[in-house]
């Protein structure tokens, strides 16, 4: 089995390769082949792949290349963890909507419209090459972010693709720590869109241990999401920590504006991990790698691909998939993040009990904007730009909204090829 990882350069990468290294599935890898212009990332990222995997006692070979065709011939599944401008665009993204007195985040509000501008494009491309080439029964996952919006751009180009997000493996591993179960174990009521979602059960054994979590536990949880434990007991849920850029946003702004941007942290984190990976008397994940974010990303990533291409019955997992008739006050063609049955076949997302208005407003509102966000994206202009903006529940005014618009063409003018005309 080969296995392509597109931004293969990332420092992201061990922590997939750790998964495969762990043997946490019965995925039978033969060939990882990481696939990413920066030649000299791309050297040392897969050499210490190697070394990881043989330190393990694992077969399969690392491959790297600059050339895409190459390395997506043959694959099975695709992997795609691109950050279109790097860290510097990103450090864009989180700063310049604090003029304005809106949050600065790479995948919530005008940066995450930021990213989504620059990364759709690119991602579609990719996704055409893997169909030509490698066939189109090959499985793309797709952890670029925005998820959401990327995945649904995949979805409407006719891709087979699915979506994932850390962030429910993430809150299944806390619960589970908190509970004293085997992470296995637990079953998570997730709903909503990628980085924008509630947990509304914990299910150990078919039994909802979510009331004893915020009942004794929930100080807690409030310390991983940013948001207070008696908010969490009067919703009767626990929303993710992206939800403090809607429920405190303000506070967020204020913070932002006197720290440094989170790019100025990961830049630093990664240097640090690269000097790490050429160290060759290094053979396991240096625990830095924890800081750069993706926590148990190999877990949920390898788990899913095992699922869509090796796997011997359904499995549930939670992704982006297709909303169907899943949100009923959705369109078909959203994508949702929710728990799914995922098999050879794909990804169906599993029945959800109604939503209160406390949520589904909220949800609604967002995919409204997505959808006019991935129209900017696909067919570009300065005015759907704007539009995006002003739907998006974190913005919503006409002056502001112009002005990010106008500030964030011109700085990704070099990534949008409409605004150079």
């Amino acid at each position: 089995m080969k296995l392509t990882v597109v931004g293969g350069g990332s420092t992201y990468t061990p922590e997939l390769v750790d998964g495969i290294a762990g043997r946490r599935t019965s995925l039978a890898v033969d060939e990882i082949v990481l696939v990413d212009p920066d030649r000299q990332r791309l050297a040392v990222v897969g050499e210490f792949s190697q070394r990881l995997l043989r330190h393990a006692g694992h077969h399969a070979a690392v491959r790297t290349t600059t050339d895409l065709a190459e390395g997506v011939d043959g694959a099975s599944a695709v992997l795609l963890q691109l950050r279109v401008g790097g860290q510097r665009a990103r450090a864009q993204d989180e700063t310049f909507p604090l003029a304005c007195d809106c949050v600065g985040q790479e995948t919530t509000g005008a940066g995450g419209l930021a990213k989504a501008l620059r990364t759709v494009p690119v991602v579609l491309d990719i996704a055409e090459q893997v169909r030509r080439i490698a066939g189109e029964d090959t499985w793309i996952v797709n952890f670029t972010n925005p998820v959401g919006i990327v995945t649904r751009a995949l979805l409407e180009a006719g891709h087979r693709a699915v979506g994932l997000c850390n962030v429910a493996i993430t809150f299944q591993r806390w619960t589970s720590a908190l509970l004293g179960v085997e992470p296995e174990t637990v079953r998570l009521g997730h709903v909503g869109l990628n980085h924008l979602t509630w947990e509304r059960g914990v299910f150990v054994d078919g039994v909802d241990r979510l009331p004893e979590l915020l009942d004794r536990h929930g100080d807690a949880l409030a310390g991983h999401i940013g948001l207070p434990a008696d908010l969490m007991r009067r919703l009767g849920m626990v929303p993710s920590y992206y939800l403090k850029y809607f429920y405190d946003h303000d506070g967020v702004v204020a913070e932002q504006k006197t720290s440094p941007p989170r790019a100025e942290v990961v830049a630093a984190v990664e240097k640090e991990l690269l000097d790490l990976y050429r160290d060759v008397e290094v053979v396991t994940k240096p625990e830095q790698l924890a800081q750069r974010g993706g926590a148990y990303y190999s877990e949920a990533a390898v788990q899913l691909v095992h699922a869509l291409t090796g796997g011997a019955g359904a499995e549930q997992h939670v992704v982006n998939v297709r909303n169907g008739r899943t949100l009923p006050f959705l369109p078909e063609d959203a994508v949702i993040e929710v728990p799914a049955s995922v098999s050879r076949q794909g990804a169906s997302p599993l029945p959800v009990e109604p939503l209160p208005p406390s949520i589904s407003g909220l949800i609604s509102h967002v995919t409204a904007y997505e959808h006019l966000a991935l129209d900017a994206a696909v067919r570009g202009g300065r005015d759907r730009v704007a539009d995006a903006l002003l739907a998006h529940p974190l913005v919503g005014q006409h002056a502001i909204a112009d002005r990010l618009a106008d500030e964030l063409v011109a700085r990704n003018r070099d990534f949008l090829p409409w605004a150079a005309r």
